[in-house]
């Protein structure tokens, strides 16, 4: 057995580009899909894989996953940039579909079987005030969510973009009056979307105490800083919302940050969840090792795919750490279908992000999870469970813009972590 061909397929049933990767082999009919999403640079990926790892691929045996995804990730020399991790993510994860469908075998059986049944889920709610937040956490209980991240103003108490048009204060541009006094002018040259970090800060304890004084403590709740603020602010808001019970507070601080997390651990006991942007094991090892973290946030395809997920998810449990992977719009169904097998084979699970996926993402990936009683479940298939049905893909095109919300800026202009 051997492979025949590696290719992309570039498409957005949700608006949100997706690269999915097909790896093809001799035998007749058997081919495994994975995901190598890196929404920001989709064609970048696109060309790692087609341009590199395909002709490196071709004429090997898909079942030695462990040594071909060494191969792809030390061939280029250079290594753990997320264009490179991505593209070598879409056909491990690939390798393991292909794995499961000749073993007749679901993928989290090969992983050692079910730990549980389903994956616990969280889901997302956001407004303008805490009542708008809490109508959308009360519509989550009512709808059999367990567990609702709270944002408000977006992540980081985002302010409407700011361009030439909407740069001085107005009726038609209230945003503008949350820069600092004197910077609004029309011909900043500094356009960006615009964050003020205290508001943010300050206005975050008070949604939580809204939010629990109306629903108490029955229902999971979380936040995202998204590595917003500086880190002394970040530390005392997780000491600020330790009598909301938060299940976690994610991504406090950056990942060059990593020392700031000893300081964050001794001053509060709000649970942390860290690593939506790791890249490497460096990044993650003392984290674990040193327990400042309660739970491994990672994006399996920024990883490199299912073989250093696993690998991470074992080192995890060693030191008491859950796991938590990043589930947002920008995974692709093929890429919550890897998570889900691995939630549903790791004794360390903790709580998967997933989105409310719409009759597009169904169409275009048969096979994809169900969300039931605030559960996702995964169907009984072989391998993953999931493919492309690309004819349908076809019909939702790509776009390539310049991304706006990474334009992320403090009120004086200066650029801030998105």
């Amino acid at each position: 057995m051997h492979i025949t061909r590696v290719r992309t397929v570039l498409t957005a049933p949700d608006g949100i580009a997706l690269v999915i990767v097909k790896v093809e082999t001799d035998q007749d009919g058997l081919y495994g899909v994975g995901c190598a999403t890196f929404t920001q640079r989709p064609t970048l990926v696109a060309k790692a894989v087609e341009d590199y790892l395909d002709p490196l691929l071709r004429g090997r045996d898909p079942r030695n996953s462990e040594d071909l995804w060494r191969l792809m990730y030390h061939n280029s020399y250079w290594r753990n940039g997320p264009v490179l991790n991505n593209a070598i993510s879409g056909v491990d994860i690939a390798l393991w579909d292909i794995k499961g469908k000749l073993a007749n075998m679901p993928v989290y059986d090969l992983l050692g079987g079910k730990c549980r049944e389903a994956a616990l889920v969280y889901r997302h709610a956001d407004g303008r005030d805490p009542q708008e937040v809490l109508d959308q956490v009360m519509r989550h209980r009512d709808e059999g969510y367990l567990a609702v991240r709270c944002q408000m103003g977006g992540y980081g108490g985002r302010v409407q973009d700011i361009r030439p048009p909407s740069a001085i204060p107005g009726r038609a541009a209230p945003q503008a009056t949350r820069r600092a006094a004197g910077l609004d002018r029309a011909d900043s040259a500094f356009p960006g979307s615009y964050y003020n970090p205290d508001v943010y800060a300050r206005s975050i304890p008070t949604l939580f105490e809204h939010i629990r004084s109306a629903i108490g403590f029955d229902l999971f709740l979380l936040h995202d800083i998204h590595e917003r603020l500086a880190p002394i602010d970040a530390i005392r808001m997780a000491k600020e919302l330790e009598p909301y019970r938060l299940f976690f507070l994610e991504d406090p601080l950056a990942p060059d940050q990593i020392e700031w997390f000893r300081r964050l651990r001794e001053q509060s006991a709000t649970p942390i969840a860290m690593g939506e942007l790791h890249n490497n094991p460096l990044e993650w090892r003392l984290l674990i090792a040193e327990q400042l973290i309660d739970f491994v946030r990672a994006h399996i395809s920024q990883l490199g795919g299912l073989t250093p997920a696993r690998k991470l998810a074992a080192l995890a449990e060693a030191f008491g750490v859950r796991t938590a992977w990043h589930g947002p719009g920008d995974t692709s169904p093929v890429g919550h279908a890897a998570n889900l097998h691995l939630d549903l084979a790791c004794h360390n699970f903790g709580i998967q992000e997933v989105i409310r996926f719409g009759e597009p993402l169904y169409e275009v990936f048969p096979g994809t999870p169900e969300l039931r009683n605030g559960y996702l479940w995964a169907n009984d298939k072989p391998g993953l469970g999931i493919d492309i049905d690309e004819a349908a893909a076809a019909k939702y095109p790509i776009e390539t813009p310049v991304i706006g919300w990474t334009q992320s800026r403090w009120p004086d202009g200066g650029l801030w972590t998105p």
